[in-house]
């Protein structure tokens, strides 16, 4: 959520950002609002006042300047009544409207309408160039007998899938292998509660926006995270850190849930654009400074590469431009690994800066210990890795012409062989 006073200062830089962004939203209406709600609390303050004076002047009098009193007390109290009534009509539009304001983008972030239009920082890695006809992830995957989507789908229907065998193994040996990376870094490892309340999709951006992708438990209230990027970061909601205590850094494994409503073609095909997932997830908490959010971006960032250049991947980086950010994302660097079935780097990893648009909606803040002041604090998070999706390039990428497998050096120690074959 955005400060309002930031707004009332500059309301064409909002109105910009939810341009570029693509939202829609009625930042003149709001203002209005605002207006409204700043003049009642106004009237309420001088109604207040007032009360406080004459209720004390009341016990002093006597005859009709008391009565008198009385009827300017109760006059004042119907007044404040009916002003009590419009906050509550303005109030639900106000805040609506307020949870629907984007975060402005920063500066070199690419003016573009959607993914097609991210600008390449990068590339990291050669592209392996094949000397025998490659097979797709999914016909490697059916041949070795180590994917199985034909029972997924009877089962839990489109877009599931069972990894069986050597698959399973190499699916938590790419997991297990990202956590170890991050719990040597420092990060905090969390095993975190997958079920969410509204307040903490709320709290954390996705809700209003991603509802139509989020599966809802309605009879309880409860949601099914789509990334544990929610428990971690709202772990603290609600609550002032000790500065002291910043910057908390968190990592969970999870598995995590989407519909994936509106996905099609290519994308539905095999392992990429599935409905349940796992994945390695790294949060930054950090003080109230863009400098130690661009270092912690950086960090991040750097994270994912390094367990992508252990793996050995081929991948690039791109600045996501604005048309493809979320409401709170100031900024975002996507890793797309290449991907031999599809002809290109795809995403496989998104690092998101958001200043203090989460802290504000969850009411996150650290005391200033140069101020004693109360501020937000900053939050960030990106992907370590996240499986079964890197699982198309490692499969793909590391095949043979018999249709075996190289397991990544980096992940041999976890898997205790070289090789996947076909199991006689």
């Amino acid at each position: 959520m955005i400060d309002i006073k930031q707004i009332r200062e500059n309301p064409e830089k909002f109105k910009k950002a939810a341009k570029d962004k693509h939202f829609d939203v009625d930042i003149d209406r709001l203002l209005d609002l605002d207006s409204q709600l700043l003049s009642i609390k106004k009237e309420l303050q001088d109604i207040s006042t007032d009360k406080n004076r004459i209720g004390k002047s009341i016990p002093r009098l006597s005859g009709d300047e008391k009565q008198s009193a009385l009827s300017q007390l109760s006059q004042l109290k119907q007044q404040e009544a009916r002003y009590d009534e419009d906050t509550k009509k303005l109030q639900p539009e106000f805040t609506e409207l307020m949870q629907q304001v984007p975060q402005p983008t920063d500066d070199d972030v690419p003016l573009g309408k959607d993914d097609t239009e991210n600008i390449e920082i990068r590339k990291e890695g050669k592209v392996r160039h094949f000397d025998f006809e490659p097979k797709d992830h999914l016909q490697l995957g059916l041949a070795l007998g180590i994917i199985d989507v034909e029972r997924g789908v009877k089962l839990a229907g489109t877009r599931n899938y069972f990894l069986k065998g050597d698959g399973a193994l190499l699916h938590w040996a790419v997991l297990r292998f990202a956590m170890d990376y991050m719990v040597g870094k420092g990060y905090v490892p969390m095993s975190v509660p997958l079920l969410m309340k509204d307040e903490a999709m709320k709290g954390t951006g996705y809700y209003p926006g991603s509802e139509e992708q989020t599966y809802r438990m309605e009879k309880d209230q409860l949601n099914l995270v789509g990334t544990a990027e929610v428990p971690l970061t709202a772990y603290r909601m609600g609550e002032i850190l000790s500065a002291e205590e910043l910057p908390l850094k968190y990592v969970a494994q999870s598995s995590c849930f989407r519909r994936e409503a509106g996905a099609a073609g290519k994308d539905t095909y095999g392992l990429y654009r599935i409905h349940q997932f796992d994945k390695v997830e790294q949060v930054v908490i950090c003080e109230n400074s863009a400098e130690e959010s661009n270092k912690y971006h950086k960090e991040i960032l750097a994270n994912a590469e390094v367990v992508m250049q252990a793996l050995e991947l081929p991948y690039r980086v791109a600045n996501v431009c604005t048309g493809d950010l979320g409401r709170g994302q100031a900024k975002k660097f996507d890793i797309e690994a290449w991907m031999p079935s599809r002809g290109s780097y795809c995403e496989t990893h998104s690092a998101s800066k958001f200043y203090e648009f989460q802290s504000r909606r969850m009411n996150l803040r650290y005391k200033n210990p140069a101020t004693m002041k109360n501020n937000f604090c900053h939050t960030l998070n990106n992907t370590v890795i996240a499986s079964p999706r890197i699982m198309i390039p490692i499969l793909e990428l590391y095949q043979h012409s018999d249709g075996s497998i190289t397991v990544p050096k980096a992940l041999r120690p976890y898997m205790n062989k070289e090789t996947i074959n076909k199991k006689s």
